[in-house]
C-alpha cells in the first residue's frame, strides 16, 4: 500500500507548529537522516533545532568517537541522557537523537514522557550506503558495516517501535520524509 504524499499548506504547517506543546524527537538508526530531516522540519515549523550528538560534543569538547574511545559507551550514554534531558526542557523544538539514544530504557522513557517521538526508519541497504560515506561511526569500526547495521537494526527495532509515530525515509530526497512526518504528526495530534 502506498501512502499518497502531498505537502501541507503553509497555514496548515503553522497551525501544526502552534499545536506542539513539547519537543518533536526524531529517533532511529544511524544514517536514516535524523539530523538532515530534523533541520528541514524545524525550518518549516519555524522551531529551534538541536542535534543531541552535536550538543554532547560541545559539552564534552570531544567528538562522539573520542568519547567512546576514551571513556566507553556507558559513559557516553549517561552524558547523552543528561544532554537530552536538558534539551527536552526547552519547549517545542525539533531534536535529532543519536541512533542508540532511544534504545536506552531511561532515555526512551524520558523522551516518551516529555516529547513526541518519531521513528524515522529505512531499509538496511540505504542505511549502509549513507553511513559508509564517512568514517565517523564508532559502532561501525572493526567490522562489516552491512552485518553491523543489519544486527543493530534488528536489535533496536523493538525499542524504536515504542515511538508513537513511525515514518519511512526511503532513498529519495529527505523532503519526502519531512512531508510524511508532517502528515503523520498532523494525524497523531
Amino acid at each position: 500500500m502506498t501512502i499518497e504524499t502531498h505537502s501541507l499548506s503553509d497555514s496548515a504547517i503553522r497551525g501544526l507548529a502552534a499545536r506542539l506543546d513539547r519537543p518533536l524527537v526524531l529517533v532511529g538508526m544511524m544514517g536514516v537522516g535524523k539530523s538532515t530531516v530534523g533541520r528541514k522540519l524545524a525550518q518549516l515549523l519555524a522551531l529551534p533545532f538541536a542535534d543531541a550528538d552535536d550538543e554532547i560534543e560541545r559539552a564534552a569538547q570531544m567528538s562522539v568517537g573520542e568519547i567512546f574511545e576514551t571513556f566507553g559507551e556507558a559513559y557516553f550514554r549517561d552524558g547523552e541522557r543528561r544532554v537530552i534531558a536538558r534539551l527536552l526542557d526547552g519547549g517545542p523544538m525539533v531534536l535529532a537523537t543519536g541512533g542508540g539514544a532511544f534504545v536506552q530504557p531511561d532515555t526512551r522513557a524520558m523522551i516518551l514522557e516529555r516529547g513526541i517521538a518519531v521513528w524515522l526508519d529505512s531499509d538496511v541497504n540505504t542505511l549502509v550506503e549513507r553511513v559508509t560515506r564517512r568514517d565517523t561511526r564508532p559502532l561501525l569500526r572493526g567490522g562489516d558495516p552491512q552485518e553491523i547495521v543489519a544486527r543493530l537494526k534488528a536489535e533496536r527495532a523493538p525499542a524504536y517501535a515504542e515511538a508513537p509515530i513511525k515514518v519511512t525515509s526511503a532513498g529519495g530526497p529527505h523532503g519526502e520524509a519531512v512531508n510524511r512526518i508532517l502528515q503523520a504528526l498532523d494525524a497523531w495530534l
